[in-house]
This record gives structure tokens, sequence and C-alpha cells, in this order.
């Protein structure tokens, strides 16, 4: 996933979009974020998990903000 189509995202995405620009498998990230140790914030709502897209960006060393 590029710079660009990160900011294109919003504030918030889900987790399978945050798999994708983290280069992991879907099933691995959804693991994880059921395990509590996916590498960005997870925020769960219902049924679905919720990730920050400026936490995203910070932890691929993009900074916070587009």
């Amino acid at each position: 996933m590029t710079p660009e189509e990160l900011d294109r995202l919003g504030v918030a995405t889900d987790l399978r979009t945050a798999a994708r620009a983290l280069g992991i498998p879907a099933s691995t990230a959804y693991a994880h974020a059921r395990a509590g140790n996916f590498p960005v914030r997870v925020i769960r709502i219902g049924s679905r998990y919720t990730v920050p897209v400026a936490e995203l960006r910070t932890v691929l060393g993009l900074g916070g903000a587009a």
C-alpha cells in the first residue's frame, strides 16, 4: 500500500486493510487482534475491528497525519 493510498483511508480503517498496509496476511492480523498484540491499537466495535490510520502511519514510519 502506498502513502497516497493511506492518505485516502480517512481517520480509521478496517483490520483487513491495515493488514495489507503492514504486509501481513489478514488471518494473521485477526489472530493478533484477538490476542491483543497487533502492532497498532485495534478498536473493537461489535464484531468489527477498526484501526486508527494515524497510528498505522506512525508504525509505518510515515508520521501520524497525512
